[in-house]
């Protein structure tokens, strides 16, 4: 009789033994039962993104959830039973016993290397057999009971565990260090907005760059560009209206949600009849969308047809750039024309209307690089954050059988 052998691509030298199968419950004893602290620091399903632990709150005993019931220990294992596809799960190493997680988490104390088990609990085929398991569809969940019942393959050697461990702690704390440093930067930017424009009733920024010193005028936008709305053609479903060998996108709100309104690239292209019912740019424009993703500043690189979600400023009297920052600083602000409980709703005349504080071009030019060379830098930081999710994702497939 052939006995299965379960080996993983990637090996570190000097082990070749066959991984063995064992049950989670075999590995680690689930939800151990101890009493809590009168006053604790408490982990709810909000508070771990990933494998880091992003916040937690103080509570006591008589004034906290129901659910906070787990009282962790150095090396416990908090698995996040609720929506497990999240992927939020962590691993406990820190030098205090005050913390109590949410039951929305199941507690793993391992009796094999916690990363190790961290790591194979990330990994896709893992997941998959949790959702397997799951009940529920809008918050698929799987009980601690069905959790331990599900095999994984380890190593017979614990030194090759702690091997791989080791590696995907490296890797999680890089991530952890660039994701830390794109949050610092991305709240660094939201801060500058706000002091390199002027504040209500001003008419000079908090923030000046050297050899500016004029106060800015104040402008209806009307008076700044020609303000036209995108047409679209009617019925939008029908195919006629596009050809994926058209040179001219057809710029829609998902392609602004995902590249963050610079757009680059779009999913769909026009016809030639398609081009002759909307409003075509060959050129860089600034764009706002008026429905669905309201008061997103947008800008085109490529040539594209205008949805009639969004207006076009043509023959702008300021610096694209420094406009797409004002109106992204600005776009929260578009809140205080919808209705309570209603979708927010605005059209060409109330942004004509709209008075803006405005400097020379050469000071608008100014601005805008400043902020240009920090959204550059958080480009930069985000790639590296995404790089090595996608090296952990591949030594997850590969370091593991």
């Amino acid at each position: 009789m052939i006995t299965e052998q379960h080996v993983p691509q990637f090996r570190f030298k000097g082990f070749s033994d066959s991984w063995e199968q064992r049950k989670l419950g075999e590995v680690a004893s689930f939800n151990p039962k101890e009493d809590l602290p009168d006053t604790f620091e408490y982990v709810d399903l909000e508070s771990v993104v990933g494998t880091s632990l992003i916040s937690h709150r103080a509570e006591s005993r008589e004034s906290a959830p129901s659910r906070a019931q787990r009282l962790a220990r150095m090396g416990d294992l908090f698995f996040q039973t609720v929506r497990p596809y999240q992927r939020n799960n962590y691993l406990f190493e820190l030098p205090n016993d005050n913390y109590v997680f949410s039951t929305g988490y199941a507690q793993l104390r391992p009796s094999i290397n916690g990363y190790f088990l961290l790591s194979r609990m990330q990994e896709n085929t893992f997941v998959q057999k949790v959702l397997d398991r799951c009940t529920g569809t809008s918050y698929p969940a799987i009980n601690s009971k069905d959790l331990s019942k599900i095999s994984v393959e380890v190593p017979v050697d614990s030194d090759e565990s702690e091997k791989i461990g080791e590696i995907f702690r490296s890797i999680d704390s890089l991530i952890t260090l660039h994701q830390r440093k794109l949050d610092l930067l991305k709240e660094l930017k939201k801060g500058l907005l706000q002091k390199l424009f002027p504040a209500n009733g001003q008419d000079r920024p908090e923030i000046r760059f050297k050899g500016f010193a004029d106060a800015w005028e104040k402008r209806k936008l009307g008076e700044l560009a020609n303000i036209r709305r995108g047409a679209s053609p009617r019925p939008i479903k029908n195919k006629k209206w596009f050809s994926q060998t058209s040179q001219v996108g057809w710029i829609r709100i998902s392609d602004v949600t995902e590249q963050n309104g610079r757009i680059h690239q779009v999913e769909q292209h026009l016809s030639d009849a398609g081009q002759k019912k909307t409003l075509v740019l060959k050129s860089k424009h600034l764009l706002l969308s008026i429905a669905a993703t309201v008061g997103k500043p947008v800008q085109n690189y490529i040539q594209v047809g205008v949805h009639d979600g969004f207006i076009v400023f043509m023959d702008p009297k300021f610096d694209l750039d420094f406009m797409f920052y004002f109106l992204e600083k600005y776009r929260p602000n578009w809140a205080r024309f919808g209705q309570p409980g209603s979708q927010i709703n605005i059209n060409s005349e109330l942004v004509r209307d709209l008075v803006v504080s405005i400097p020379t071009v050469h000071e608008q030019v100014a601005v805008a690089q400043f902020i240009i060379t920090l959204d550059n830098l958080i480009a930069a930081t985000q790639h590296k954050v995404d790089l090595l999710k996608k090296l952990k994702q591949g030594y997850l497939q590969k370091m593991f059988c």
